[in-house]
């Protein structure tokens, strides 16, 4: 009973759970916030572009914070910017997921010794998949969002655990 559905094919008859149906529809129409800092933000325009093709996976970008799901954090996040950040994820709709891409999001990176620079955006905002590298290639990027497209179907939505 691994597989999303079960297929009768001779009684034409296909059997699923309510919540394995709701997590498949979710994981893949992922509306992502745009939302790049720095240089991190061209590698994530390139991965939506025409050879990333986010598209394919049923990611699609959104500009408005109430209509997104995901927030992808592509760059270096100042201590002024850091409760813009957080807002922003307040409006967010649940169920929310965040991807924190690029060195500079995740601990500071180049700019850690700044008296201006945030320290990770997991200091605002709880981060459900890293993203290393300075920048990371479109293909890590690719590569993340199916990792959050695996924690989505695994989650129960209908009944939440205790």
């Amino acid at each position: 009973m691994n597989n999303l559905l079960h297929s009768f094919e001779s009684d034409g008859i296909v059997l699923t759970t309510l919540d394995q149906a709701l997590n498949w529809t979710r994981a893949n129409s992922l509306f992502y916030m745009l939302f790049g800092l720095a240089c991190c933000g061209i590698e994530m325009m390139q991965t939506g572009g025409p050879r990333g093709d986010l598209d394919r996976f049923g990611s699609v970008p959104r500009a408005s914070p109430r209509q997104s799901d995901l927030m992808i954090v592509a760059g270096t996040v100042t201590l002024k910017m850091a409760s813009r950040v957080k807002r922003l994820y307040d409006q967010m709709a649940e169920p929310r997921y965040v991807i924190s891409m690029g060195s500079c999001s995740n601990t500071g990176g180049l700019f850690q010794s700044g008296y201006s620079v945030l320290h990770g955006v997991d200091r605002v905002i709880p981060v459900d998949v890293y993203l290393p590298g300075c920048p990371p290639r479109p293909e890590a990027l690719t590569s993340a969002l199916i990792e959050i497209q695996k924690k989505i179907k695994a989650e129960r939505y209908l009944r939440k655990q205790k």
